[in-house]
């Protein structure tokens, strides 16, 4: 085998986990610029129900988007405040609300599966793969295709 064969074999990925109705998620950590918990929330009137406000994030205008209405999962209800994930796209910030973020894995690429073909529409839409873990299942989140929603939503 060719030492170039050996390094794409031994390739490896750092995620940040994070769980979403107790689902495992994780985001390339590439893409991740914060972690945070979100403060001052302002509601954007006539934005779509994924788009859950704006916030001031350091000085910087982040539009916050609801992981729980963006996959079609009912509101969380144990009253506990979510967490955010930041992440930018064509220069705009945004904040990934989550239910709760993990640690971070560093998986081999090798291990990393195209989606199932019985993985929820809803997941698999916004799905760039999986991994599978000892205990549970890890769907890889695209971010480009989060945040791909109508450009009326997104001008928020």
């Amino acid at each position: 085998m060719s030492k170039q064969n050996d390094l794409a074999e031994d390739q490896i990925t750092e995620y940040v986990t994070t769980i979403i109705d107790g689902q495992l998620f994780g985001l390339p950590i590439s893409r991740v610029q914060d972690v945070f918990m979100p403060a001052r929330l302002t509601r954007v009137p006539l934005a779509s129900p994924e788009v859950a406000g704006v916030l001031n994030l350091r000085g910087r205008i982040v539009t916050a988007i609801d992981m729980r209405a963006r996959l079609g999962l009912a509101r969380r209800d144990d009253g506990r405040p979510p967490m955010a994930v930041g992440v930018e796209l064509r220069g705009e910030s945004y904040g990934l609300l989550i239910d709760t973020v993990g640690e971070v894995l560093k998986l081999p690429d090798a291990g990393r599966e195209a989606n199932p073909i019985n993985l929820d529409p809803r997941l698999a839409k916004m799905a760039a793969g999986i991994h599978r873990l000892d205990s549970q299942l890890l769907v890889i989140l695209d971010v480009d295709r989060v945040l791909e929603m109508g450009s009326d939503a997104m001008a928020a």
